[in-house]
């Protein structure tokens, strides 16, 4: 099968640039304007309605605009027919006279009456141990991969791989400060899928980088990075537009619920394959990774046992 012939590791200095100043531009921006957390960290109100119909959730969301509640989220729950809001805390209001309110002002705009299923309230501490736990999660998982990849390659590697990760998880986040994406469990969830799925990319790319060290004993080691890169692409690029194709599925078929989990899988698939490519092994060549960090060690006495 024929592969492409591509200076990807010639051109690093440039894709160095453009990653250091989109981080500069997400870190910036994160410090500044931070990420717009949902319900599910800083706490707040669940009301959930039910109808006789079908739910017109462009209707009601334009509804509690229109009434002072445009912090709401508004989405189907189990069916069509039922319908969770999502507020934050309103100072003043208690939970019983917010869901009052929200009830109230819904009636107002449709024909039949809405139901009220169930009202419940997501303390601000119970927001921040979720927080808390969810970050927690990311930092472990980072430590996990910094060993792993440590373990099963070399640490130059490792360090690569680990700011590759970093550098996707960092614009990612950038991102939805950027656009003022709320940023909730589900798409916490998203990022740790994005961490995995980074990560399996850049280990297919080491892994052949480490093959072709031993193989390709007369190549210089840019050489042999960019013959990996460039014979691991179409993996690359069919395993990205399968799962992107997926993704836009989930963005257009699957509701409001996961428009934002897609966001963040869509920007961290075009991402993790950038920085397989684009981070992770320049990082590790300017590390000094060469073919004698990557040779099998001969054991003490081998070459003695060998001899007749």
């Amino acid at each position: 099968m024929k592969t492409t012939n591509i200076n990807f590791i010639g051109n690093r200095n440039i894709a160095l640039i453009f990653s250091g100043i989109l981080m500069v531009i997400s870190i910036g921006s994160l410090a500044v304007r931070g990420l717009q957390m949902g319900i599910d960290f800083t706490g707040g109100t669940l009301i959930e309605v039910g109808y006789q119909k079908a739910a017109d959730l462009n209707v009601l969301r334009n509804t509690l605009d229109t009434q002072g509640f445009d912090d709401a989220t508004v989405q189907n729950f189990g069916t069509a027919k039922d319908v969770l809001i999502r507020l934050k805390p309103h100072e003043g209001i208690s939970s019983v006279d917010l869901s009052a309110k929200v009830l109230e002002a819904i009636n107002k705009t449709t024909a039949e009456p809405a139901s009220v299923r169930r009202v419940e309230f997501v303390g601000p501490q119970v927001g921040d141990d979720l927080a808390e736990d969810g970050f927690l999660a990311l930092l472990y998982s980072t430590i996990a991969i910094l060993v792993y990849i440590a373990w099963r390659f070399e640490w130059k590697f490792s360090t690569g791989a680990i700011l590759a990760t970093v550098h996707d998880v960092v614009v990612t986040l950038g991102l939805f400060s950027i656009l003022g994406l709320e940023f909730d469990l589900t798409v916490l969830a998203a990022v740790l899928a994005l961490i995995g799925y980074s990560l399996n990319d850049t280990i297919v790319v080491y892994d052949r980088i480490r093959e072709n060290f031993r193989a390709l004993r007369n190549k210089t080691t840019e050489e042999v990075m960019n013959i990996s890169v460039n014979v691991t692409l179409s993996r690359t690029i069919m395993t990205s537009l399968t799962v992107i194709l997926v993704l836009v599925s989930l963005f257009f078929l699957g509701g409001e619920i996961i428009h934002n989990f897609s966001i963040v899988l869509l920007f961290g698939v075009f991402f993790g394959t950038y920085s397989s490519i684009f981070i992770a092994s320049p990082m590790a060549l300017m590390l000094g990774i060469s073919a004698e960090d990557l040779m099998i060690p001969v054991k003490e006495g081998e070459v003695m046992d060998d001899r007749p």
